[in-house]
């Protein structure tokens, strides 16, 4: 796929395209809208494992972009889905919160310490010492090891923190065994949310911040592949990989229809208004 018309269906990222520090890039909620005014298939991904989608979707509400629940796929979701494929019934040792835990329990897992066919890491606030050496005692007795994402840091107010990548390195350093990952830049992720929408990767774009997960996983996934400059990686960056994205866009301000972006600027000038 070529060119962006042929798009009908969308994933997108969340941090860094849709919102930044809590607040909308603006844009976004009037890309959000358009999207369901014009009954667009879409789901907003996010790697982050902590949260359940009604407080994602609260989350995002806050900040004056109406996603619902049912339009977040995170990578809790894709493990619990990918687990579900793989070992239906299952049992896991989990470390991670509601999130994680919730998408477990609704995909029928059984949570247990006791040996379970699976340790399944995602992102918590506080990983304990004490559930990481289950973690690898499980391992080391033969269960599986799955993590969420590999991502290895998670950006906060005071600086980054360590997430899910890092605590999964020292796991495998104790146990020597690599974990399976199925969040971004797995195309895993992208194809269980295709999955989810009941759509095709012909026809479908993914829009992102950062080149080294969203855009070489929806490369791979066979997605029309849109990088924003609103995140991570920057127009100057884009040379130092193999591999490139259709297309290249300021914000996601840029795929609105005319009229949605006359809004757009209305809305960013009041804003800007208000702030002063």
């Amino acid at each position: 796929m070529t060119t962006r018309n042929k798009v009908k269906s969308w994933l997108t990222d969340m941090d860094g395209v849709l919102m930044h520090e809590g607040e909308a890039i603006p844009g976004a909620p009037e890309l959000v809208a358009q999207w369901r005014a014009q009954g667009i298939p879409f789901l907003v991904l996010t790697n982050n494992s902590i949260y359940t989608p009604r407080d994602l979707s609260a989350r995002l509400r806050r900040c004056g972009i109406d996603v619902p629940e049912d339009n977040l796929w995170t990578s809790a979701l894709a493990t619990a889905d990918f687990l579900k494929d793989q070992a239906p019934g299952g049992s896991a040792y989990v470390v991670g919160e509601a999130g994680l835990t919730t998408a477990m329990h609704e995909a029928g897992f059984i949570m247990t310490d006791v040996d379970p066919d699976y340790v399944v890491l995602g992102d918590t606030r506080t990983y304990s010492f004490e559930a990481i050496s289950k973690a690898i005692q499980l391992i080391n007795r033969g269960a599986r090891f799955i993590v969420t994402n590999p991502d290895v840091t998670t950006p906060s107010p005071e600086g980054d923190l360590p997430a899910t990548g890092a605590v999964a390195k020292l796991i495998t350093a104790a146990t020597e065994r690599e974990p399976y990952a199925v969040g971004k830049p797995n195309p895993m992720m992208f194809r269980s949310a295709l999955n989810k929408l009941g759509v095709h990767s012909e026809g479908t774009g993914m829009i992102g911040d950062r080149m080294d997960t969203d855009v070489v996983a929806g490369m791979e996934a066979g997605l029309y592949t849109v990088l924003v400059l609103t995140g991570i990686s920057s127009r100057d960056s884009i040379d130092r990989f193999p591999f490139r994205p259709k297309e290249v866009l300021n914000s996601v301000a840029d795929l609105l229809d005319e009229g949605n972006r006359k809004g757009a600027r209305q809305n960013k000038a009041e804003k800007m208004t208000k702030e002063e």
